[in-house]
Parts: structure tokens; C-alpha cells; sequence
């Protein structure tokens, strides 16, 4: 076993900042490129396609970092569960960033032909495959460090980052569609959110740089020799479980932030910059709560929250796409506002539940895996599904509306198979076996 005792702990504080920084960063990477989906990468990189045909293609580039994420988060699980939690947050920051920066400099359909979508492709894979492998280290890094008692709350500043990162990738392009004209705009403007992905990543590896290992990983005796063959042979129906739960997060977020953008501003003529500030005050709202719901959970248990936010997206869905149709500002933001207080409420907890779930040895690819594979379902289909059903709608896209109901009552019934896992004051709650 190695000695715990020659580690030096960090301050749960400082360890936290840490995590959400980092988390904020390569989420600013995955987001940007959803806005840019929803925008413009569908007329510069597929202009042979009609509008809509170009926008599904965009979102489907947009839908290949999720299917990326799984196997990010195979490869990176892997090196978390045998080589510890901490080198999977370096390898997995460089890997998004420099796939970001690539990103802003691909050449056009007009300049290079097929080869310009095909790159794109590769990159958004490449993005989508750090991602994985990000998520699952910083919050891992943060639960295994923190009292069990307080669980919960320190581990849901990992999960502020990603409506930091929404905040920051949005912002940048709120900016420069606020200063650039639509020429401009679709020159080069685009490109400048991926070009300061760069900086973003040096100042995460600068913060990251002198976090210790995680204690739990430490105290492991045996390491699982392939962690993934384990979790399928053990924890098969765990994951399945998990992922089923998760979906219904991935598809509010995304069709709150990446198709009803698409939607308004192609569809309703709604002003992009309008849309963007509407989206913007929902996720600032949503970040602020997320501390907030998390402290519930270690009063009141992770899973009756999910459970209440399942139930509340499940009744908020089609409020949510009447107020979104009005096309007014107002009605808007407080349709996605109900949304994402729904998603809030699940996830707030979720980066304390998913590794309390997990046996340790295989805790950082079983926790990875189950919360990327949720993304699959839930954030890769969404802006597709969503788009394609609204195309034969009236003004109001009920479909979406069903759609995303239908999401919410699948992921309702998983989190009522799950167990309750908040701890007694000991050191990690005994994990679930199947």
C-alpha cells in the first residue's frame, strides 16, 4: 500500500478553484464550437447543402465530440484508475486545447474543398476524446479529497466550470458580433474564441501543476489490470444505469444552448446577440445554484434530488418551447431558466454520486464512462433530433417538446433503479456491485 501519510493535503478550497478552472477551460473549448455550430459552421463549411441540411451537418460534426467522449473517457479512465487521478488532468487539458486552437485555423469549404469539413471532424474527435478524459480526473481529484460529509458541496465546483467555460465561449462571440459585421463575422471573427483556447489551456496547466494525488487512489492495494474489462464483467448494468440517468442533463443543457440558438435566429429571426444574452443570464443563474443544490444533497441524499429534477424537466418541456416560440426576450429566458433550474438540481450532485457508485479501483472509468455515455445519448442526438422535428412543426416545435419529455421520464426511471449512496462520516461509501 503506499503511504498516504507522506502526502501533502491540499485546502479543499484551493483544490477546488483548481478543479473548476480546469474544468471551465476545456468546457469553454467544447462549447465554443457548439456556438459556432449553431451559427455559422454550417454555410462555410458545407455551403453545397441547403441551410438546413448545412446546420444538421454542423450539429453532426458538433455530435461527434460526444461519441468521442466514451472512448476519452476509456483511455483516460484508464490511466486514472492505474497511473493515478492527476496525470489525466494534464494529458487531457493539452489534448482539448491544442484541438481547439487547430480548430480556428482550418481553412474554409471555398479554400480546400472536402478536406475542410473532414478536418473539422478530426478535431472535434480530438476534442471530444480530452473531454472524456477531463471530467472524470477533476472531479475524482476533488470527491477523493473531500470530508464525506461535505462531499457533495466541494465536489460540485468541478461541475460550475462547465457554466463558466459556457459563460466565457459566448461571451467572446456576444463580443464580436457586437463590434463585427455579419461579413466580418463569418471572415474571421469566428475564429478569434478558438485562437484563445490557447492561452486558456497554459493558464489551466499553470493552476493544475501542483495538485497533489488523490489519498483514495493511494490507499489502493490492487490496481485493476484493464479497468474497463472489469467494469463490464462487474459493473455492466451500473453503467448502463448511469448513463440512462444522465441523458436527460446532456439534452436540456444542449438544446437550451445550442439548437434553440439555432432555432431562433434561423427560424424565428430573432437577433443572435439577443439569444446569446437570453442563454447567457439562464447558465450565469444555473452556475450560482449549483453550490447551493449541492449542499441539499449532503443534507437530504443525491438521489431524491435527481429525482425531483427528472420530474421537474419531465413538466417543464413543453412550457419550455411555448415561451422559447414567443421569440421575445423575456418568456425566453424564463423557459430556459426553468430548464436548467431542472438540470441544476440533478447535477449539482452528480460529481459526488457517480464516484460514490463505483468500486475504487475501478472508480475514475466507471464514473467516466457512465457520465460520457449519458452525453451520447442525451447531447449528441439533441441539436440533430431537435432541428430535424421542429422543421415540420408550426411556430411552436411540440415534437421537441415530446421529445425532450420523453428524456426525462427515461432518465426519471434509471435514477429510481439507483441506490442512495450519501455517506455516514467514513472515508468512501461502500461501492454498488451488480
Amino acid at each position: 500500500m503506499h503511504d498516504v501519510r507522506t502526502v501533502k493535503t491540499p485546502s479543499m478550497p484551493r483544490l477546488a478553484a483548481a478543479s473548476l478552472a480546469g474544468t471551465a477551460i476545456e468546457f469553454y473549448d467544447f462549447f465554443v464550437y457548439g456556438t459556432a455550430a449553431a451559427l455559422v459552421l454550417g454555410p462555410l463549411f458545407f455551403p453545397t447543402f441547403s441551410p438546413l441540411a448545412g446546420t444538421l451537418a454542423a450539429f453532426a460534426t458538433f455530435g461527434v465530440g460526444f461519441v468521442a467522449r466514451p472512448l476519452g473517457s476509456v483511455l483516460f479512465g484508464h490511466v486514472g484508475d492505474r497511473r493515478g487521478r492527476r496525470p489525466v488532468l494534464v494529458v487531457s487539458l493539452l489534448l482539448t486545447g491544442a484541438s481547439t486552437v487547430a480548430v480556428g485555423c482550418v481553412p474554409t469549404y471555398d479554400t480546400i474543398g472536402v478536406a475542410a469539413p473532414v478536418l473539422l471532424l478530426v478535431l472535434r474527435f480530438l476534442q471530444g476524446l480530452g473531454l472524456g478524459g477531463e471530467w472524470g480526473g477533476a472531479v475524482l481529484l476533488t470527491a477523493e479529497h473531500a470530508p464525506a460529509e461535505r462531499r457533495a458541496l466541494w465536489s460540485s465546483f468541478p461541475q460550475v466550470g462547465p457554466a463558466v467555460g459556457f459563460v466565457l465561449a459566448n461571451g467572446v462571440v456576444l463580443a464580436l458580433s457586437a463590434t463585427l459585421s455579419e461579413a466580418q463575422f463569418a471572415q474571421w471573427g469566428w475564429r478569434v474564441p478558438f485562437w484563445a483556447a490557447g492561452a486558456l489551456a497554459v493558464l489551466g496547466l499553470w493552476l493544475r501543476s501542483s495538485l497533489p494525488e488523490s489519498p483514495r487512489f493511494l490507499e489502493i492495494d490492487d490496481h485493476a489490470r484493464v479497468p474497463l474489462a472489469e467494469l463490464v464483467r462487474d459493473h455492466w448494468r451500473l453503467v448502463l444505469l448511469t448513463a440512462g440517468a444522465l441523458a436527460v442533463g446532456y439534452a436540456i443543457f444542449y438544446a437550451v444552448t445550442t439548437w434553440s440558438l439555432a432555432y431562433a435566429t434561423e427560424r424565428l429571426g430573432v437577433g443572435r446577440t439577443v439569444m446569446l444574452a437570453c442563454i447567457m443570464a439562464a447558465v450565469v443563474v444555473k452556475g450560482a445554484l449549483t453550490p447551493v443544490m449541492a449542499m441539499l444533497g449532503d443534507r437530504l441524499g443525491r438521489r431524491p434530488l435527481c429525482l425531483v429534477g427528472c420530474a421537474g424537466a419531465a413538466l417543464w418541456m413543453f412550457p419550455m418551447v411555448a415561451l422559447l416560440a414567443t421569440g421575445e426576450p423575456l418568456p425566453m429566458f424564463l423557459g430556459f431558466l426553468g430548464a436548467l433550474v431542472a438540470f441544476v438540481t440533478m447535477f449539482a450532485v452528480i460529481a459526488a454520486y457517480l464516484p460514490e457508485l463505483y468500486a475504487p479501483r475501478v472508480r475514475c472509468t466507471g464514473a467516466a464512462v457512465g457520465y460520457n455515455l449519458g452525453g451520447v445519448l442525451g447531447g449528441a442526438l439533441t441539436p440533430i433530433v431537435a432541428t430535424a422535428l421542429a422543421e415540420h412543426s408550426g411556430r411552436v416545435p411540440w415534437g421537441v417538446g415530446a421529445y425532450l419529455t420523453g428524456i426525462a421520464l427515461l432518465s426519471l426511471g434509471c435514477f429510481a433503479l439507483l441506490p442512495e449512496t450519501r455517506p455516514v462520516p467514513a472515508a468512501v461509501v461502500a461501492p454498488v456491485t451488480d
